[in-house]
């Protein structure tokens, strides 16, 4: 699955888009194997209870995860997935 990502995290990821091999379909899956793969992730998504930081937004074809199943919506290898931090600014 590729994964977009935006801002502060491109740095993190080493680019815009990284490949990704969830070993599950849900959010929580793509999102653990990319702590995984770059660790310094961990701290700006998630919680100490591992849920997303407030203002961390991820889009599953266009569509915010609040407005579906959150960490457990379904993915597939196909959809288009985009993580953003928090961002700040005026």
């Amino acid at each position: 699955m590729q994964v977009k990502v935006f801002a502060n995290l491109r740095q993190i990821c080493g680019g815009v888009k990284v490949e990704v091999l969830p070993e599950g379909d849900r959010v929580i899956d793509v999102l653990d194997k990319m702590v995984e793969m770059f660790p310094d992730l961990q701290a700006e998504i998630f919680t100490a209870e591992k849920e997303l930081l407030p203002f961390v937004h991820v889009y599953v074809n266009g569509r915010n995860i609040v407005h579906e199943e959150g960490l457990l919506t379904r993915v597939k290898e196909t959809d288009q997935f985009a993580l953003f931090p928090p961002v700040a600014g005026g």
